[in-house]
């Protein structure tokens, strides 16, 4: 397996509302997706595109998440972080399956069975421990515009 493209900067925050504001006005995104829920993971998320070296909005996304009510991890996350911050890493992957089975023969702990994300792709987690302090998500990369 090979390092993938970065996808995504995962960054918890207390009201993605708010976060919009921020990366509009002060940090100059001109594109913002509609915020959703994805309550099968517990949060609400919505993606900030940042240009590539071209110019076009291509580059790696920002995935601004806040915890709907029940959602215990990113609310612990909160609950140390309040003013919110960096929550993951996010790379792409052909294949998700084969990616979770070179992870684990290297003794990495996969944080649960692949599951259908954000840009509606498997993902997977892989424990922050194993990867230089670092929570890291894996993505099967996404067919289509995502």
């Amino acid at each position: 397996m090979k390092l993938g493209r970065l996808n995504h900067i995962g960054v918890a925050t207390p009201s993605i509302a708010d976060s919009i504001v921020f990366y509009r006005d002060v940090m100059g995104a001109t594109k913002i997706h509609e915020p959703f829920d994805l309550p099968d993971q517990g949060v609400k998320v919505c993606f900030v595109d940042t240009p590539s070296a071209d110019g076009a909005l291509s580059g790696t996304q920002i995935e601004l998440i806040e915890p709907l009510p029940g959602n215990t991890s990113i609310a612990g996350f909160l609950e140390k972080n309040p003013a919110g911050g960096q929550h993951h890493m996010c790379y792409e992957v052909p294949d998700i399956h084969a990616a979770k089975s070179w992870f684990e023969r290297l003794g990495k702990r996969v944080l649960g069975e692949p599951r259908i994300g954000a840009h509606g792709t498997l993902i997977f987690f892989v424990h922050p421990r194993d990867m230089g302090g670092v929570l890291t998500e894996i993505m099967e990369t996404p067919k289509g515009d995502h």
